[in-house]
């Protein structure tokens, strides 16, 4: 089993980058539709980190998506890579690339919804 960085990092990190743009996008649009003004007003204040990534939604996009990219272009390359022969060895290798995947999946899906919110929630409903 090829045990390194790429099989655990790239991943978490796409998933980190991807939730953050829910957080800058996703999370406000959704808080203010439902009429929540103060629960987000109290949420900035209360964690001003918001503030900064909704200022600065371009970079954490483009870092996030290629983060994305380049875990799912490993990801793909990695797919058919052999296990080891030791039975427990290949269950934890196997057990592994259901995970990355699971968490690619849902990155990508954290990374859309972060997407929509952020610059066509706009186009299409304001």
């Amino acid at each position: 089993m090829r045990g390194d960085w790429r099989d655990t990092v790239l991943p978490s990190l796409a998933l980190f980058g991807s939730t953050s743009t829910l957080v800058c996008c996703a999370l406000p649009a959704l808080l203010i539709s439902l009429g929540a003004g103060a629960v987000m007003a109290s949420l900035t204040s209360a964690i001003p980190g918001i503030m900064w990534l909704s200022a600065h939604k371009d970079p954490l996009f483009i870092a996030a998506g290629v983060v994305l990219a380049i875990s799912s272009m490993i990801g793909w390359q990695q797919r058919k890579s052999p296990c080891p022969i030791d039975p427990i060895k290949a269950a934890s290798c196997l057990q592994m690339r259901r995970l990355n995947a699971w968490l690619l999946a849902s990155s990508w899906l954290a990374y859309g919804c972060g997407l929509f919110f952020a610059y066509l929630w706009v186009r299409f409903f304001l």
